[in-house]
């Protein structure tokens, strides 16, 4: 029976193919200010300002593509039952092959009801435009959990990380909450792996080993030095 591994990723592993962060520049996320772009309050104020800017995104997105790591994380499927929780709001995972990917924050190439956010639409273009609407006839918006909303996904990514054999943090310096409390719900059996150049890290414990590299180089290490020794 295969050991139950799972994965919380952040923006850092994303990061290496050219996605960029906001965290990485004092708040800013490609220029704007996140709480324009980024919350409740920005999309009242100026919604075709924030359907452009996902609409930009879209356009980054497609042109990215998987990385090392991604595709490592994609291998892990071959010796553990893999699952992976993301904060990250682009396909990667999915185009690496990974087949069991939550997405904490939403997804980039979605869209979902202005006031039903339980109204999901898959989108085939790249953008969403005013007057683009849901079957209930509410404006659409991007399907993805701004800063100051609730994030529905923690329920059953905690069911996840109370069953793991082996719980792999990469990418993410696990700032961003409610996603970092995550790590208080592994089992003290567990092995937890850190993959993230930060020397600046909570302390989690000593049972929690940190290897600090980016996601790339990260995944190497792990895979080489630990994994492969089970």
């Amino acid at each position: 029976m295969k050991k139950r591994l799972v994965v919380l990723s952040g923006a850092g592993i994303s990061a290496e193919s050219g996605i960029k962060t906001f965290r990485d520049s004092g708040g800013l996320w490609e220029g704007y200010d996140v709480m324009e772009v980024a919350s409740p309050e920005g999309w009242a104020k100026n919604m075709e300002l924030v359907l452009d800017f996902y609409n930009q995104r879209r356009i980054q997105a497609r042109s990215c593509k998987p990385n090392n790591a991604h595709v490592a994380l994609a291998d892990l499927e071959k010796d553990y039952e893999v699952d992976i929780i993301t904060q990250n709001i682009d396909n990667l995972h999915e185009q690496a092959g990974s087949t069991k990917v939550l997405h904490l924050h939403g997804e980039l190439f979605k869209a979902q009801s202005s006031l039903d956010p339980k109204l999901v639409y898959e989108l085939n273009t790249s953008d969403i435009n005013i007057g683009d609407k849901c079957k209930k006839g509410s404006q659409l918006r991007p399907h993805v959990v701004w800063f100051g909303e609730p994030v529905p996904m923690m329920f059953p990514a905690i069911e996840l990380v109370r069953k793991v054999d082996i719980f792999l943090i990469i990418g993410t310096s696990m700032q961003v909450y409610p996603a970092a409390s995550l790590i208080d719900f592994v089992p003290k059996r567990a092995e937890i792996y850190l993959i993230d150049p930060s020397q600046d890290l909570p302390y989690f414990g000593s049972q929690v080993i940190h290897i600090a590299e980016k996601a790339i180089r990260g995944m190497e290490i792990l895979k080489e030095n630990y994994l492969n020794h089970k």
